[in-house]
């Protein structure tokens, strides 16, 4: 079975697949002083949870945004799984071009996802992913990475304006009722989630424009969901798109080495 690790700066997520379907996934802050013990105890109990063992995992690939956990992830996979893990961006095969100035700057979230919608969907896209940045990724029809916009995540906007605002509360982000608020919490609600879906539809469109073709909107991560229904810009709620990618690198991997 194959031990897939998606981390990102807010949470990581693990997902074990048999060969032909996921057959478990957990979720976990990301902690970046995590050891690969502490790892392994986490995921002891929850594979046995699921019927599973460490005996079950035969391979692993890791896609992290986060280099100073990358070393301990590693080690988790050599140390409990006896096997060096494939890694996004270090020893995988993607089979994409990155057409950007700086190719190296792409960071393995992005790359994931460019493939995993790519094999999902024709033509040319934009991919926005809702996480610790809202980030909107322009894939080619022919799945290369063409160019990104990055804004800050709706959840680290809460979190900066409750801190530089001394009587503004932390709010949960909700879809409010009604646009103009009638108190503290509903306006910032309103501010919020009105903003960001103005900060969704202003960028599709002016991305659309630039690159002179019609495009499908893809909309994953952790957030995403509270969109739906709430602009008519995104085409498609996709929260098996990062999965989807890194088994897609994985297959890909195996194969040219096997090639």
């Amino acid at each position: 079975m194959l031990l897939a690790i998606e981390q990102g700066n807010t949470n990581t997520l693990f997902a074990v697949h048999d060969g032909d379907t996921w057959v478990a996934q957990w979720r976990a802050s990301t902690d970046s002083t995590k050891t690969a013990d502490e790892y392994a105890v986490y995921l002891y109990q929850l594979l046995q949870m699921s019927g599973l063992d460490f005996k079950s995992i035969t391979d692993c690939i890791i896609s992290s945004v986060v280099p100073q956990s990358l070393f301990n992830l590693r080690k988790l996979a050599q140390r409990y799984f006896h096997k060096q893990p494939y890694v996004v961006g270090d020893n995988t095969v993607l089979g994409i071009e990155v057409r950007i100035d700086k190719p190296k700057e792409a960071g393995a979230d992005r790359l994931v996802n460019a493939i995993g919608a790519h094999i999902a969907y024709s033509g040319p896209l934009i991919v926005i992913d809702s996480g610790t940045a809202t980030t909107f990724d322009v894939v080619a029809a022919d799945g290369a990475l063409e160019g990104t916009a990055i804004a800050p995540g709706i959840n680290l906007s809460v979190q900066a304006l409750h801190l530089a605002a001394a009587k503004l509360p932390r709010i949960a982000i909700e879809r409010p009722a009604h646009i103009i608020g009638k108190d503290t919490v509903s306006a910032m609600q309103s501010g919020i989630f009105w903003g960001y879906v103005g900060l969704i539809e202003y960028l599709v469109t002016s991305i659309q424009a630039e690159y002179g073709q019609k495009m499908s909107v893809i909309a994953t991560g952790g957030v995403a969901s509270l969109f739906e229904g709430a602009t008519d810009k995104i085409d498609h709620f996709d929260p098996d798109l990062t999965l989807r990618g890194l088994l897609e690198i994985y297959q890909r991997t195996v194969g040219a080495s096997k090639a």
